[in-house]
């Protein structure tokens, strides 16, 4: 089932089904994750060292952040102060400046 998962056994990602894996989180789910910065940190965290345990770069996590936080800007209302923030700095920044962040809400997760 390779085809259902971003990440192939190869260590390639394809950030195209980042929406589909987040459009079968459920609510509760969500709400869990982000219901508290913290808790969506580590969250974060968990990913990005299984991501790293496939051997992925950190251009590859990074891009993945993007494509993810993109999602979330476009279709998650944000359930705290931290993520407001988030989600207005990435709806004024340019893409490569979206780039950078997605770079630094990486390194902030490690």
């Amino acid at each position: 089932m390779e085809e259902n998962h971003m990440i192939h056994k190869n260590g390639e990602v394809d950030t195209s089904k980042v929406d589909d894996t987040l459009d079968r989180m459920t609510s509760q789910d969500a709400d869990e994750i982000l219901g508290d910065f913290e808790e969506f940190k580590s969250y974060l965290s968990k990913r990005i060292q299984l991501g790293k345990s496939a051997g992925l770069s950190d251009e590859q996590l990074a891009a993945t952040a993007q494509k993810i936080a993109d999602y979330l800007a476009e279709n998650v209302k944000p359930r705290n102060r931290e993520e407001q923030l988030l989600r207005e700095l990435w709806k004024v920044g340019n893409k490569e400046e979206q780039h950078m962040l997605a770079h630094m809400l990486v390194r902030l997760a490690e």
